[in-house]
């Protein structure tokens, strides 16, 4: 089985523009296992390179601004530099979080110290106590808005405070999402998908998501399995997302359909919060496991990854708590031989969030996510982004590449506590 993951791991690098997948670890066990130690040591290795600047970039402000249905983040030093992020639509239930506790925290402090800051900012108020998604979207929220200031403080795009810029386009695949639709018509939706985009991937729905084994409707599941390889060709590669439908038993008999038709990955198959069951259907079945989306803990991503439970791992860059967090995990999934692909909760703008990660990330997965939104806020990034060919560019711009932010943001409102 073990040799089956290596196979398709060698397969990462099969499209366009991504680099070859090296493992850093020698995972010749059948288990799979990687020592939790050496992920601790890799995940505490500091993240950002902040050499170049010389003197404090003190944070002088942090705001929210709402601009029709999309809310931002701007962030303002005392030198007059401005760093700018885009939320996730759970601004709307979350920003007092944001407002009262995250904002006051940044006032005052070094820009450059981000990732000390982070720890700080964790335990500061007890804040700790709130862990989980409501916390950390409102960190990764200003952090984004701290590391494009940062980015464009230094004048340089957010690949090089990272490291080095690996890629400069990102293949994706197209998704619908829908749960209510018959086979045929989700085939066809995702054929109409592939043909606006090039995509040479896809993502289906299966299950009736967190739903104890019951379809969305009867059979439905089964038969697009079936029906997706005979209409789309062996020329797509097919992906399906349970959102913890299943227990173990009926998660191994949909993950063998999968099989069946050569499906690239199998995602989140059991609850996410048991991960004794996924362990179990992974072992169980030769498709490589994804999860992670709804995952907080860093100790728990650790833990997954040298157990083995997942073979992709897919935080969330909001739910997640941003950029530096997120960069953490998929150090500790390279270390263990595992490609990331990060979930996007932000439909706004989390297609630039997507590429930006994977323009210096070596191991992402064979395709990432295109979500919907970029007619929204495309033409705020230098050079634009655009899908051509099935790929995604890479902004080049300083910070996150968002360089005709300002005037846009000149009509927006804030929003206060």
């Amino acid at each position: 089985m073990e040799t089956n993951r290596r196979n398709f791991i060698k397969t990462a690098s099969a499209a366009g523009l991504i680099l070859p997948f090296t493992s850093c670890s020698d995972l010749g066990t059948k288990t799979g296992k990687f020592e939790e130690e050496k992920l601790t040591e890799i995940c505490n290795k500091p993240v950002l390179n902040v050499t170049s600047l010389n003197q404090p970039v003190i944070i002088e402000s942090m705001e929210l601004l709402r601009l029709n249905d999309t809310y931002f983040v701007r962030t303002r030093s005392k030198d007059g530099a401005e760093g700018i992020s885009v939320t996730n639509k759970k601004i709307d239930v979350l920003y007092p979080i944001l407002l009262k506790l995250i904002i006051p925290f940044f006032i005052g402090k070094d820009a450059r110290q981000i990732e000390t800051l982070l720890d700080e900012l964790y335990v500061s108020n007890s804040n700790y106590k709130m862990q989980g998604l409501a916390l950390w979207c409102c960190v990764a929220w200003a952090e984004g808005s701290i590391i494009d200031l940062l980015g464009k403080t230094t004048g340089k795009h957010i690949s090089y405070l990272f490291g080095n810029r690996v890629r400069e386009a990102v293949p994706i695949y197209v998704a619908s999402g829908n749960r209510g639709t018959t086979p045929e018509e989700e085939i066809d939706i995702l054929q109409q998908k592939i043909a606006e985009t090039g995509a040479k991937a896809v993502k289906f729905k299966v299950g009736g998501r967190m739903s104890r084994n019951k379809d969305s409707m009867p059979g439905r599941s089964e038969n697009l399995i079936e029906l997706s390889r005979k209409i789309l060709g062996d020329d797509i590669t097919i992906q399906a997302d349970a959102n913890g439908s299943y227990g173990v038993k009926k998660a191994i008999e949909i993950g063998r359909r999968l099989e069946a038709i050569n499906a690239y990955l199998f995602e989140e198959p059991c609850r996410f919060d048991n991960t004794d069951e996924t362990k179990q259907v992974a072992d169980a079945l030769k498709i490589p496991i994804s999860g992670g989306e709804q995952e907080s803990s860093e100790y728990r991503f650790r833990k997954m990854i040298a157990d083995n439970v997942l073979q992709i791992v897919q935080p969330d860059l909001h739910y997640y708590g941003g950029f530096i967090r997120t960069t953490r995990v998929a150090r500790m999934a390279e270390a263990a031989g595992k490609p990331i692909t990060v979930h996007i909760s932000n439909r706004n703008a989390g297609y630039a969030e997507m590429v930006n990660f994977s323009s210096f990330t070596p191991n992402i997965g064979r395709y990432q996510e295109l979500k919907t939104g970029m007619e929204a806020t495309a033409d705020l990034f230098e050079p634009a982004i655009r899908v051509k060919n099935g790929l995604l560019n890479v902004p080049t711009a300083p910070g996150l590449g968002m360089a005709h932010a300002e005037y846009a943001l000149k009509k927006a409102i804030p929003i206060k506590s």
